[in-house]
């Protein structure tokens, strides 16, 4: 019963969220009204703070990277204050699980404002590479394999979240200070996860081990009898390989890994795109809460348009994919900014509503439209 009052909220609710399939091929982008939607989205979440644990933990590292992701497309320096008073304001820290992904995805805001700001002594990237340093180098728990726990925390990133987290600051941390060994040392821990939660099947990830069939009678499966693959999850995934792809090295000898498992998670992305653009929070079982998500949603179509924009992808067939998308995701935005039908934080497909917000899904909004407005 539940699930069926959601049902019919989400339906009736979701009417101001989609974008009907035919109509989308007469819609012209207007990168002013792009612009005008991203800063609306950050003036809007800089004046309603929130996160999970600390103004440092994954929530934050999320929502500013989508906010360097837009100043580096538009160069509105909106996006560079946002970026300085929050690295200022949190004394350029990480949070303090030197063992745990999340807590360096931070990182990636404070790199990317050491990138583009070169006054003497103003950025500190001390704390990142103790933590970067710990974080590869010393033993834990989870290295150590004695966490038998059902998740399978027996290697270091044991989640498929983990890949946007910790990767993308790895690989920026080694092209800012010219120091490959941490982007090897990146390689092989992304294999570990790879090996462990990538469904070749599916061309999916598992959010962990709970959600590997193992085939047995207590394997998880959706209502429908299908594996379940999270949105956000893989949403995680696929754009943390757009980030990487955009700063790993052309002639890095591992990147066809990367390319290769880019298009391969795309092709089964844009297989699984919904009619009015939006994806649900379960890939293969997106009637349990038939309505769109704004963060999974977000991050593929961030992906999908990096994909275009960078030749990866083929332009005729996805940037109707990303166009549809976009057009979806700016529907969801409150008049006065706000970013709604954000899933909560969470390990599983749940359902959103209107009025669920966070600031990951924010920055998920923000990612997808500084690569959408590139696209021509």
């Amino acid at each position: 019963m539940k699930k069926l009052v959601l049902k019919l909220l989400a339906v009736y609710t979701l009417i101001g969220c989609a974008v009907p399939h035919k109509a989308v091929a007469q819609m012209a982008l207007d990168n002013s009204e792009i612009e005008a939607s991203m800063i609306k989205a950050l003036e809007w979440q800089e004046a309603h703070p929130i996160f999970a644990i600390a103004p440092t933990d994954w929530t934050a590292g999320a929502y500013y990277t989508g906010v360097a992701r837009a100043h580096k497309t538009t160069k509105d320096m909106m996006y560079m204050a946002a970026l300085k008073n929050q690295a200022y304001n949190n004394d350029w820290q990480t949070y303090n699980r030197l063992y745990h992904a999340d807590d360096v995805a931070i990182s990636y805001s404070y790199l990317y404002v050491g990138m583009n700001d070169k006054r003497p002594g103003f950025v500190n990237l001390e704390p990142t590479q103790k933590f970067l340093d710990a974080h590869l180098f010393e033993d834990n728990i989870w290295k150590s394999g004695k966490d038998k726990t059902t998740s399978g925390k027996t290697i270091l990133w044991w989640w498929c979240d983990a890949l946007f987290m910790a990767p993308p600051v790895l690989n920026l941390y080694a092209k800012h200070t010219n120091q490959p060994k941490y982007l090897d040392e990146m390689h092989k821990f992304y294999m570990e996860t790879y090996n462990q939660l990538f469904d070749k099947e599916e061309r999916l990830f598992a959010r962990d081990m709970r959600y590997v069939w193992k085939g047995n009678n207590k394997d998880e499966k959706e209502p429908n009898g299908k594996k379940i693959f999270w949105s956000r999850g893989n949403g995680w995934v696929l754009g943390g390989l757009a980030l990487l792809l955009d700063d790993m090295p052309k002639e890095y000898k591992h990147r066809p890994f990367y390319e290769n498992l880019f298009k391969v998670m795309a092709s089964r992305i844009l297989e699984l795109q919904p009619e009015d653009g939006l994806w649900r929070t379960s890939l293969l079982c997106p009637e349990a809460y038939d309505h769109g998500e704004v963060s999974g949603s977000g991050f593929y179509t961030f992906a999908l348009a990096w994909g275009v924009n960078n030749e990866i992808l083929d332009k005729a067939k996805y940037q109707p994919a990303v166009k549809k998308a976009w057009q979806a995701l700016k529907k969801c935005q409150h008049s006065d900014g706000r970013v709604g039908w954000v899933q909560n934080i969470g390990a599983s497909p749940e359902p959103a509503s209107a009025d669920s917000w966070q600031n990951f899904g924010t920055g998920a909004f923000l990612m997808a439209g500084s690569e959408v407005l590139k696209l021509k």
